[in-house]
């Protein structure tokens, strides 16, 4: 009877993982000095009620759902650019939002120097979020990197770098992960012999403001995709939507390519920064139990800031009906699908219906 029973254990969880898996990965959650003020309580803590209440649905319909966490956790005084230091109640309202794994290797980890590089170890490590691009030091590193989750039954490696730090450097043992295609190449290496099956390689790159990826992001892109297989590379930074494109290599395998996702959330004010994308990834296996990327689709989504009776509230794009923004979330919208359309490949927007509890 236990052989029989271990046995249709072993089906069931085959055929869970058959029904596929979706990933979501989002893009710069920011926290600008206006996104602080609207926060801001009598009390002097900080509340994020109602920032993400209309994308929060769709980021829990996922599996796994990641961000590319923008900020340190450094601490008061807390401010926003040029040196950001967020409250701890805004990793909360994300986790609370859905997201399950932060990123933190990005250009300004190091505002609050060292200190505030720990202290957001610390505190996420405290609020029992996954994340991975920085380490207290070499020896956690060793013992951290790579990251692999279990999502449904697939066997997901999860890695993150950074361009730089503007300009700071670490002076004490902390460690960030900058981009470095040998030390890349040894963590996809590494992560493939602890079980990985696919690897996402999450990138702070490429030039701000701008709609078109670098050289430097087309060839790094083209080094993770086909000389080291790795299955989907997610950029962020640029602060504006850049294109999207699925990859076919040898085989028939397919790579998914994000140069960048723009902003998630932000006080970001012109036309293109005001918004940007998440993108929804299938896993499916083949017939011999392969995992794969089987396909991917977008969302963009819009920052409404703040009103005198509440905070910035992001929105699906297409439900951005607020007169006194809806010409603005055109105009964003308009710029990124004349991009998406002109330049993605095999990436489609995804036109699934969302529920928005009480939006207005």
């Amino acid at each position: 009877m236990n052989s029989l029973l271990i046995g249709l254990f072993s089906l069931m969880s085959l055929l869970a993982a058959d029904d596929g898996a979706d990933l979501l990965f989002a893009g710069d959650a920011m926290q600008h000095q206006a996104q602080l003020d609207a926060a801001r309580q009598p009390d002097g803590t900080y509340g994020y009620d109602g920032c993400f209440d209309a994308l929060k649905p769709y980021i829990s319909s996922t599996d796994f759902a990641v961000v590319n966490f923008e900020a340190s956790l450094g601490g008061a005084p807390y401010s926003g650019y040029p040196a950001f230091s967020a409250p701890d109640e805004y990793a909360d309202a994300l986790i609370d939002a859905g997201f399950d794994f932060f990123l933190t290797a990005n250009n300004h980890i190091l505002d609050r120097r060292d200190r505030g590089l720990v202290r957001t170890v610390e505190t996420l490590r405290t609020k029992e979020i996954p994340f991975t691009g920085i380490y207290r030091n070499q020896t956690e590193r060793d013992s951290q990197v790579p990251v692999v989750v279990d999502v449904k039954g697939f066997k997901i490696g999860i890695l993150n770098y950074t361009y730089g730090t503007n300009g700071i450097r670490v002076v004490t043992d902390a460690v960030v992960d900058y981009i470095d295609r040998r030390q890349i190449a040894v963590d996809v290496d590494r992560a493939r012999r602890n079980g990985a099956e696919l690897i996402a390689v999450c990138l702070h790159w490429g030039d701000e403001y701008h709609l078109q990826p670098n050289a430097s992001q087309v060839s790094l892109a083209g080094y993770l995709t086909d000389s080291l297989g790795v299955e989907m590379v997610i950029g962020g930074h640029p602060h504006v939507i850049q294109p999207m494109e699925m990859r076919i290599g040898t085989g028939g395998a397919k790579s998914l390519v994000v140069y960048s996702l723009g902003n998630f959330i932000s006080n970001m004010r012109t036309p293109d920064t005001r918004g940007g994308a998440v993108v929804k990834v299938h896993l499916s296996r083949t017939p011999q139990g392969k995992a794969v990327v089987d396909d991917a689709s977008y969302r963009l989504v819009f920052t409404i800031p703040a009103s005198d009776t509440g905070n910035f509230r992001l929105v699906p794009a297409e439900a951005c009906d607020a007169p006194a923004w809806r010409d603005r979330c055109r105009l964003f919208t308009q710029n990124a699908e004349a991009v998406f359309s002109r330049y993605n490949k095999d990436v489609r927007r995804d036109t699934s219906d969302i529920t928005i509890p009480g939006f207005e």
